[in-house]
């Protein structure tokens, strides 16, 4: 059964524009992970200040797997896959200040009709 895990983060006015620009640089990172199906990011527009960063896994023995091995990877460095890195720095540049203030975890099962 399918999974999405959706990260609720929390964006300061006027920071919109950076995570979004973080995100594109590392846009396919999560891709070649196994189990791994798909990837939205979700501006608010009106009343919440809120980015949704939805992925939807094979199952949640796949987003484990993930988690524990290639989250960081897909979080930090260089653009190298791509991915949702919402703060931390490429390799060599100087460390970037976070952009979220914070993010809070929302999980799911797909439910099959």
């Amino acid at each position: 059964m399918s999974v999405v895990k959706i990260n609720a983060i929390h964006v300061p006015e006027g920071s919109g524009a950076e995570l979004e620009s973080r995100f594109a640089a590392r846009k396919h990172a999560v891709d070649g992970a196994p189990g791994f199906e798909g990837f939205q990011l979700l501006r608010p527009v009106s009343g919440d200040t809120r980015y949704f960063v939805v992925t939807t896994w094979a199952d949640e023995q796949a987003f484990q797997a993930w988690s524990a091995n290639g989250a960081a990877a897909a979080h930090s460095g260089p653009p190298a896959g791509h991915g949702g890195q919402a703060d931390g720095a490429g390799e060599g540049d100087a460390p970037r200040r976070p952009v979220a203030t914070g993010a809070d975890l929302l999980e799911f099962e797909v439910v099959e009709l």
